[in-house]
């Protein structure tokens, strides 16, 4: 087992945050919902617990027993946590007096607390709650203040118990991951030893052990992770993986023969299935984003579940699900709160009677990226955009047809094709062209023309969850604008989306 820090989620936006934080750090860390804690084993090695959108003065708000490990290992309270760890053990936590919103500088800090070891006077933090702690316990000591936060940080006599109101993980708290490296490295001990090169060699040892010589079958996109869930398995089980790609007819021009020969060179055993026909039948006339959703994965399980039975006695499905995905289907926040249904997490129709096995499900974008250098992946596969399940198909508001879906990928094409050239698709996370339900009037030589309105889309971003839309020149945006409306026929306007997430996603749909 590898050494742990358990990250308890109440509720906060920068709970994964945390988390990777903690990652870029080579230490492996886990999130869990504040009522679902695990057993507290050996192999953990101190807690975090996460801000909150709720107010520990509330009735209702999370209040679970730390007894496990408050006192036994380290624990780090962030915001609501530390908030939390006053009011519970004797303090008092009222209204704030003061804006506690943004950027503060900290004008108290003990450097003798290892917790501070190395940051510096005035350091700049980032706060973000509506309450404060106005008394902390007896037993408690202040570590650190800023001008209107006299209890910016505090310890636990005679624990490792600490709490700061500020959030080390976001960027505007210039030395916060100096101090994540103090309770992490120095607090809790952890060897840094969690890499990619570890994690290849101990998920295949695993994956022997799990799947012995049982036959697996996976269905790739395309994409980097099911990609690199690929390489991973087929270098843990070899020929007993089988891989379908299916063209859903909804994928990037010509997409579909050049992955395919992608894999084919990288040695999979993967078999192509031309589904065009299946998928534009089971979307006609559908405009509800999330029943496209539903329909492009009701079938697709048909079109795999065929093409498994092919198949003998195959006994395990892989998938390339990843650690947001999983996150986000067991957040605090409940089953309610599903923004958009994921094609990866939540499980199979009960008649396909396989076995799950997902190796990338601990890891986050990123790092799914660097694992796939440790296996020698091309690059021209790792640094792939990513690209929705649905593809296509929650590109285009409204009803599909295979007309708008070849108008969609010409454009897409030229967009993508001159970011590359351009040697701006790097500094890219993600882009994409989307067609309008709108019709717009132009004037093309001397006629005027009732065509349609492409967006253009393109954002930057580490891991998806938040992204800011990217400042491509304005004389690259004008040069795309000129050749898509010159060479696509059905287009003629071209606007750029200059929407952050939040409040905004990424995608339309």
């Amino acid at each position: 087992m590898q050494e742990t820090i358990l990250i308890l989620d109440f509720g906060s936006q920068y709970t994964q945050l945390i988390a990777r934080r903690v990652r870029e750090l080579n230490v492996y860390c886990e999130i869990h919902p504040y009522n679902k804690i695990p057993e507290i084993t050996g192999f953990i090695k101190g807690v975090i617990l996460s801000g909150s959108p709720f107010s520990v003065r509330d009735a209702n708000s999370p209040n679970p027993d730390l007894s496990a490990f408050k006192g036994k290992l380290p624990l780090l309270g962030v915001c609501y946590g530390a908030q939390l760890m006053a009011q519970k053990f004797g303090g008092e936590v009222l209204p704030s007096q003061h804006r506690e919103y943004g950027r503060a500088d900290l004008s108290f800090v003990n450097k003798e607390n290892l917790l501070f070891n190395g940051i510096s006077d005035n350091s700049q933090v980032w706060m973000s709650h509506a309450d404060t702690i106005t008394r902390i316990p007896d037993n408690y000591e202040i570590i650190s203040s800023t001008r209107d936060v006299k209890f910016a940080g505090y310890q636990v006599k005679g624990e490792q118990s600490y709490g700061i109101q500020f959030h080390p993980e976001v960027y505007h708290t210039t030395e916060g991951s100096i101090l994540l490296k103090n309770f992490v490295v120095t607090i809790c001990g952890c060897a840094q030893s969690w890499t990619p090169d570890s994690f290849v060699e101990t998920t295949m040892e695993e994956l022997k052990q799990k799947i012995g010589n049982d036959k697996v079958v996976l269905g790739l996109s395309g994409g980097v992770d099911s990609s690199v869930a690929a390489v991973l398995l087929h270098k843990a089980i070899g020929k007993n993986l089988y891989c379908i790609f299916v063209d859903n007819g909804l994928l990037r021009k010509n997409e579909f023969e050049q992955v395919l020969d992608s894999y084919m060179h990288m040695g999979l055993n993967v078999k192509g299935v031309n589904a065009k026909d299946l998928f534009y039948s089971a979307l006609a006339g559908v405009t509800d984003p999330e029943k496209k959703r539903k329909a492009i994965g009701k079938v697709f399980i048909d079109v795999f579940d065929t093409e498994s039975k092919h198949i003998e006695d195959v006994k395990w499905l892989a998938q390339g699900t990843i650690y947001p995905d999983v996150i986000e289907s067991i957040s605090v926040k409940g089953p309610s709160a599903t923004i958009k249904s994921h094609h990866n997490v939540g499980g199979l129709p009960d008649f396909m009677k396989l076995k799950i096995v997902e190796p990338l499900n601990t890891l986050f974008k990123d790092e799914v990226r660097r694992v796939g250098r440790t296996l020698k992946i091309d690059d021209a596969i790792l640094n792939r955009h990513p690209f929705p399940g649905p593809g296509l198909a929650i590109r285009i508001l409204g009803d599909i047809t295979a007309e708008k879906v070849r108008i969609l990928q010409e454009v897409d094409a030229i967009f993508i094709n001159s970011l590359k050239s351009e040697n701006l698709y790097k500094d890219v996370w993600q882009a994409g062209a989307i067609f309008l339900p709108v019709q717009s009037v132009g004037v093309m030589g001397d006629e005027r023309t009732y065509e349609n309105a492409v967006a253009l889309r393109a954002v930057t971003s580490t891991d998806g969850m938040t992204a800011d839309w990217c400042h491509l020149p304005y004389d690259f945006l004008g040069r795309v604008s000129n050749e898509i409306i010159n060479k696509v026929k059905g287009i003629n306007r071209v606007v750029y989306d200059i929407s952050s997430k939040p409040p905004a996603t990424i995608e339309w749909e």
